[in-house]
């Protein structure tokens, strides 16, 4: 059996984030035909088109990591309807220069969440936005709002609330078919 390297981007630098622990969950939950390796993105500097000639070593570091991966999965909290800012800056260091995305061409998927109802409707389809203009094979169904995830976790991170871990774990059996499929 074939396995993929997927590199799960984490679109929240809080500590105690939802969505780190929703990655760290999504690497327990994994068919064996997935490697995921979590990014976080401490460190990341802001995209500022002047310093392309000599990009940060930060920049670097973060499209090396992200270029050979087989596939790319957004976890993604929800900031005022939207994506955080900090997620917007690393798919403008990875999209860039133009004509070298790392992105590029790679299949992906979109987990957003909040400790709200909705779980992050608009963050959502805000990046479903980006990606498919960055040539991201996104995964269309099963779409993955990850709403009320405030009590789904322990004290230590770790997932307790089983309806979350039900959905997280379709998904990603979703998500490797998906995958396998692009990779074809």
């Amino acid at each position: 059996m074939t396995a993929y390297n997927v590199a799960v981007i984490v679109g929240s630098l809080r500590k105690e984030a939802f969505s780190l622990r929703i990655a760290n969950a999504l690497a327990k939950l994994a068919p064996p035909s997935l490697k995921l390796d979590i990014v976080t993105l401490h460190g990341l500097s802001f995209f500022n088109q002047d310093l392309e000639a000599n990009p940060p070593a930060d920049w670097v570091a973060f499209r090396d990591r992200i270029r050979p991966v087989d596939a790319v999965l957004f976890v993604t909290p929800e900031y005022n309807r939207s994506v955080p800012g900090v997620l917007k800056n690393a798919i403008d260091v990875g999209s860039r220069p133009y004509g070298q995305s790392v992105f590029n061409g790679k299949p992906g998927g979109v987990i957003s969440n909040s400790p709200g109802a909705i779980g992050g409707f608009g963050a959502n389809h805000h990046l479903r936005q980006s990606l498919m203009f960055l040539n991201i094979a996104v995964l269309q169904q099963p779409e993955a709002y990850a709403g009320g995830v405030g009590d789904a976790f322990d004290d230590k991170g770790e997932l307790t609330k089983e309806s979350l871990r039900g959905f997280l774990d379709n998904y990603m059996t979703a998500f490797a078919a998906w995958v396998a499929q692009q990779k074809k």
